[in-house]
Formats: C-alpha cells, sequence, structure tokens
C-alpha cells in the first residue's frame, strides 16, 4: 500500500505570501503612512515637512474633539453595558430548550445581517417625532405622547445605543449560546439537587466559566465602539449640535470636508493608541481565559 506523498511545509507558507503582502502594504505600512503625516502641516496634499507636535496641540485645544471623546466614551460605556447584558439574557433564555429554538437564533440574528446604514436609516425613521413613534402613539389617541428623543441634546447619543444595540445584542447571543452549550450538564443537575435557584447557578457557576466567550464579546464590541460612523451619519449626523458627534466622524469631516490631512492623522493616531491601550488588555484576558479552560 503506497502511502500519499505528504507536501512540503513551504507551499502552506506560499499560500500565506498575498495575505502577508496585504497586511504589509496596506496595514502596516497604512499606519506607518498615517502616522508621519500627523507630524506634517498637511492640508489638502500630503507634504514631507516636519511641524513635531502642532497637530496634536491643535487636536487636544479643539473643543470638539473633547466633546467627540465624551460622546464616544458615555457611547462605549451604555452600549457595551446593555449588549452584554441583553446578549446574556438572550443567550439563556434560548439554553432552556426552548421550542422553536432554530427560529429564535434566527430572529436574533437577523438584526448583525444588516448594515449599520440600514440599521441607522430604520431608527432613524422610529424616533423621528412627525413619522415615527411620536406620531404612532398620537395617532393611536395619545394626542401629548412624546417620544422625541432624537432632537434632544441630553437623549440623542441613547437614541444612537439602541439602534446599534439591536443590531448587535444576536452577536453577543451566539457568542455566550456557545459557551453555554460547553458547560456541563451534570453542573445544573448537581445545582438543581442542591436547590440551587437558576439565577443563581448562572450567575455564579456558570458565568465564571464564560471567561474565554465575554473576552470575545468585549473585544468585538469594543472595536465596534471606535469604529462607530456610519450609525451616526445615518441617524443624526452628529446633531443636534454636536450630541452625536464622534471621533470617527471628527476624521472623516477633516479628511474630505475641511482637507486637513495632517489634523485628520493625527486624529487617527490618537485613536489608534486608544485603541491598543483598550483592546490590548482584552486580548490578554482572553488569551488567558483560553489557556485556562
Amino acid at each position: 500500500m503506497k502511502l500519499p506523498t505528504r507536501r512540503p511545509a513551504w507551499s502552506a507558507h506560499a499560500a500565506l505570501i498575498p495575505m502577508g503582502m496585504t497586511v504589509l502594504v496596506a496595514y502596516i505600512a497604512g499606519i506607518l503612512w498615517t502616522v508621519r503625516i500627523s507630524f506634517t502641516s498637511s492640508k489638502m496634499l500630503p507634504k514631507s515637512d516636519w511641524v513635531g507636535l502642532k497637530q496634536y496641540e491643535v487636536l487636544f485645544a479643539s473643543d470638539r474633539w473633547a466633546t467627540d471623546m465624551v460622546n464616544v466614551a458615555l457611547f462605549g460605556v451604555t452600549f457595551i453595558t446593555g449588549a452584554m447584558v441583553l446578549g446574556f439574557l438572550l443567550a439563556v433564555f434560548i439554553d432552556q430548550k426552548v421550542r422553536f429554538e432554530g427560529v429564535f437564533r434566527t430572529l436574533y440574528l437577523f438584526s448583525y445581517s444588516l448594515s449599520f446604514v440600514a440599521t441607522g436609516v430604520i431608527w432613524q425613521w422610529m424616533f423621528n417625532p412627525t413619522l415615527g413613534i411620536q406620531q404612532s402613539l398620537r395617532s393611536w389617541g395619545w394626542e401629548n405622547a412624546r417620544f422625541d428623543w432624537i432632537t434632544s441634546q441630553d437623549m440623542a447619543i441613547y437614541c444612537v445605543v439602541i439602534a446599534v444595540l439591536w443590531h448587535s445584542a444576536g452577536l453577543v447571543m451566539a457568542i455566550l449560546l456557545a459557551g453555554l452549550r460547553g458547560v456541563d450538564e451534570e453542573i445544573a443537575k448537581a445545582a438543581q439537587i442542591e436547590g440551587i435557584p437558576r439565577w443563581r447557578y448562572y450567575l455564579s457557576i456558570v458565568l465564571p466559566q464564560l471567561g474565554a466567550s465575554l473576552g470575545t464579546c468585549l473585544v468585538l464590541l469594543a472595536v465596534a465602539v471606535i469604529k462607530v460612523f456610519d450609525a451616526v451619519v445615518a441617524m443624526t449626523n452628529g446633531g443636534p449640535g454636536d450630541a452625536t458627534d464622534v471621533p470617527t466622524k471628527f476624521i472623516m469631516d477633516n479628511l474630505f470636508e475641511r482637507q486637513n490631512i495632517g489634523l485628520a492623522s493625527a486624529a487617527s493616531t490618537t485613536m489608534l493608541i486608544t485603541v491598543l491601550i483598550i483592546i490590548a488588555p482584552l486580548m490578554y484576558a482572553r488569551s488567558r481565559s483560553e489557556k485556562n479552560a
């Protein structure tokens, strides 16, 4: 019997060359170029001069940038907390071996199949005082009903949170449900025999075993917070005023509308450093959880 010939190891490495070149040219080289441009006085076109930290001084002296950072921090804390809690509750609900489980999973994940632009447009219509929920309530007889959050500077950011939360909660549910299905069923039987309440079983016994799944969700949600742009533009375009303005919109406005490449690059570099500070510990915690598991 002739044994199958083993392909040389170099063929596997050769297959990775296109992806490696893409990473080097499109990502690493792009990041380095952006960092370099942030130290120049580039406006409409890139320049090769050197102005030191001047762009960063302008950036951190900008009231709009300070407001954008506060907005994205508020959005991030509210969105991540809501997505983790709602996703976990949905996963626990499906984990009860409910009927039509496949239908529920499909319904919960359907929203994630939509783009952020489509999600933003749908929720913009719903929050519109003259078209959406408020108008529907008034047409049903509640003439004094008010649901005009999207026009309020204090509440508009929460409209964006609700829209993105609706979009992403299904993904968290799917990841945590996979983690729940990996928990030994004998533990649930033992907890039931001991008379431990169901809610206490999930909070005190199951949740600590979902470290890797929770870490994955936190990383994905944190990246979504940093990247949030489409939903904001589709729903509010940063308004009313600057109530929903975010750093990504600041970058895009300076890059394309104000033709200030240097300032946009400085803002991008600042966000990159922020991402590394936030994501690196989460990635480390997730790798530790996977090793412990």
